[in-house]
């Protein structure tokens, strides 16, 4: 399966918050090549400059590893490993900088790969797929609110505004607290499906419905991003980051059938 994406956009954006604790690769500032492969977002927790540091080395240690050991495609055991690096050098880190003890990330990786696209998220930032403005792939929160709502506790509608609605149950902290990502491989891939990885400054802003209604017309790219930033710009309390990924052409290999 050969995909070619369209033009990448990315926003890393502080907001109202005095620093931006959210990280992505690669960065907005960079050049992205056509053959790009590897897509990371991250969110950062722990306050001042531990939230930063923690989103920027989980998006470098992604990096690193899957130039040095990248196969074809990312396997869930390769993810893992990926993980496990990562905590690493969290640990590293903090053994030289023991300020910085407690910090912790959110993380979404896409990986566009020979038969599929590989997602894997930790936390609460989000990777949709959209298809004629439906959501037809989503990742869920590891959060306490959606942990209530999955147990009964409370209704979607309460989990949106609920006061401890931005407590995750899952992040990248290091080897004494190791974690797992949730992987997903994605088969189902079309010319104008189009994909999203964002931080929680930017679900906080769009609910599901209203990032639905800005995706019928995926070839409008450009202006999907530009409504992003805009709602984001005027609504976020927090930092905000997204990736939009469109994809325009697929061609299936019959090797692989």
């Amino acid at each position: 399966m050969n995909i070619t994406l369209g033009m990448p956009y990315a926003i890393c954006e502080r907001g109202k918050r005095p620093n931006n604790e959210d990280a992505i690769f690669p960065s907005s500032s960079q050049t992205i090549e056509r053959s790009q492969r590897l897509f990371v977002v991250c969110d950062g927790v722990g306050g001042a400059e531990k939230g930063e540091i923690a989103s920027s080395l989980a998006c470098e240690s992604f990096q690193i590893f899957f130039s040095t050991f990248m196969e074809e495609d990312a396997t869930d055991d390769l993810i893992r490993k990926a993980v496990r690096y990562t905590e690493v050098r969290f640990d590293e880190y903090i053994s030289t900088h023991p300020e910085a003890e407690g910090m912790a990330t959110t993380l979404t990786m896409l990986y566009f790969g020979n038969k599929g696209v590989t997602a894997a998220h930790i936390g609460d930032s989000r990777i949709y797929q959209f298809r004629d403005g439906k959501p037809i792939f989503r990742t869920e929160d590891h959060s306490l609110v959606n942990f209530w709502v999955k147990t009964g506790k409370i209704n979607q509608e309460e989990a949106l505004h609920h006061p401890q609605k931005n407590i995750i149950t899952r992040a990248i902290t290091g080897s004494a607290n190791p974690t797992e990502a949730d992987i997903a491989f994605l088969t189902d891939i079309q010319p104008n499906d189009c994909f999203l990885m964002c931080t929680d400054g930017v679900t906080d802003c769009l609910s599901d419905k209203v990032l639905s209604s800005l995706f019928t017309r995926p070839y409008m790219s450009e202006k999907i991003k530009d409504t992003l930033v805009e709602t984001c710009y005027e609504k976020a309390h927090d930092n905000y980051s997204f990736y939009l990924l469109p994809v325009l052409k697929v061609q299936n290999s019959s090797s692989y059938n």
